[in-house]
């Protein structure tokens, strides 16, 4: 049986402990300072506010080219020359990754792309779910794999809370009036992904530490969400030791068990601002 390679944009958040434990391959996506541009996931996600507070600008984030993957499949080609490559794809809807890798794979007959329809640890847990099937079942064929893949995309769900909507606004992704608003009112608006669009639901008023916890419980009932499985946490620098406390509590009480913190990368943290919280899990 040939040898299947699990590849990721790094906006799925993987750690690299992750990546290294589960034997997945990350392909950088970038965040540009002014007239400089660098690999998601190189350098610290504190970079982010202070660059913006710095220069009352935020940085841009772009996908993945097609040279990123051109020279991840012709490193894997060297070291893994009859391998097959699964490609779990961050949301197409929302970047560049997806058609990158087409092009950079023409006339390739040993890759296999999925859009995941999710973005940040929303991809990332179905990608690490993905990732241990194979490892459990490492005579898997692509197939198979691929039709599991699947089955774990349309299980899948993720939300994510902003802190406030600073970052938002400044990467004009809301209106100055509903800033101030949300500002006003104390508000924050849940993010969800949904068909891998990122849509605004419903809204939550009061500390993020009472927010997220309600959030939490209300998503996991909504979507009848599993318990069992494992569930991913993200948040942005900055969130506070009190909201992480009240999410695991909440969490207890509503019967996780396997609870992973991940901290995002640099892409995510651009668009959600600080302090930011999300999470991700599977229906049942």
């Amino acid at each position: 049986m040939k040898k299947i390679i699990i590849v990721a944009e790094t906006g799925s958040d993987v750690t690299k402990e992750l990546a290294a434990k589960y034997d997945i391959e990350l392909v950088p996506m970038h965040v540009t300072f002014g007239d400089k541009t660098v690999d998601d996931a190189t350098f610290p996600a504190e970079r982010i506010p202070e660059y913006y507070h710095e220069t009352g600008t935020l940085p841009k984030t772009s996908g993945c080219n097609p040279g990123d993957f051109v020279t991840l499949f012709e490193r894997l080609d060297k070291e893994h020359p009859e391998a097959q490559i699964l490609y779990l794809a961050y949301s197409a809807i929302t970047t560049c990754s997806y058609q990158s890798a087409q092009i950079a794979s023409v006339d390739r007959t040993n890759l296999v792309s999925i859009d995941t329809r999710q973005v940040s640890v929303g991809q990332g847990a179905v990608v690490i779910a993905v990732a241990k099937h194979l490892q459990e079942n490492p005579d898997i064929s692509m197939d198979d794999l691929v039709a599991y893949a699947h089955q774990m995309i349309e299980r899948a769900r993720m939300c994510f809370i902003p802190d406030n909507l600073e970052f938002l606004k400044a990467g004009g992704r809301v209106s100055n009036v509903a800033y101030m608003g949300a500002m006003l009112l104390n508000l924050h608006p849940t993010i969800e992904i949904l068909e891998g669009k990122l849509v605004a639901t419903k809204k939550y008023r009061g500390k993020m530490s009472r927010v997220c916890a309600k959030l939490l419980k209300e998503y996991t009932e909504q979507y009848n969400i599993d318990t069992n499985s494992p569930v991913y946490f993200v948040y942005t620098v900055g969130l506070s030791d009190e909201v992480k406390s009240a999410v695991k509590d909440a969490a207890s009480e509503l019967g996780y068990k396997d609870m992973e913190w991940i901290q995002a990368h640099g892409v995510i943290t651009t668009h959600g601002g600080p302090a930011a919280f999300g999470f991700a899990g599977f229906t049942k």
